[in-house]
């Protein structure tokens, strides 16, 4: 299960998964997500909010994950993942050879550093 939210004023959709994730969680990222992306032509950011990675319901829901993923890396500018998370934290790294948008890890209780650097690229 996933909680969303897309940040209208910012362009940025926030996600925080909560328990294992479902094919079902991607459709909800799908419509909160795909009309601002039509109107606007991409999102500022996306904001990965989890201490700790859950996992996939199923294969069926990493599918679901990695065809997002695929239909919507040229319509996101930047994805911070803040977590403290091993796995998350090496998302950077990973996320480099597979998709078009600036990836950053935060610590989990860096927010509003990441929700700063994905609507105006700072890190201060």
């Amino acid at each position: 299960m996933i909680s969303a939210k897309l940040l209208n004023d910012k362009g940025i959709l926030v996600v925080s998964p909560r328990n294992k994730l479902e094919s079902v969680d991607f459709e909800f990222l799908r419509l909160l997500s795909d009309p601002y992306i039509r109107k606007h032509g991409s999102l500022n950011g996306l904001l990965i909010d989890a201490e700790s990675f859950p996992g996939w319901e199923d294969f069926a829901a990493m599918l679901s994950h990695l065809r997002f993923v695929n239909d919507h890396q040229k319509k996101i500018r930047r994805v911070a993942a803040i977590t403290d998370s091993g796995f998350l934290s090496i998302l950077p790294k990973l996320g480099n050879y597979f998709v078009d948008a600036e990836i950053r890890h935060f610590d989990f209780h860096d927010r509003d550093k990441a929700l700063d650097w994905l609507r105006t690229g700072n890190t201060h």
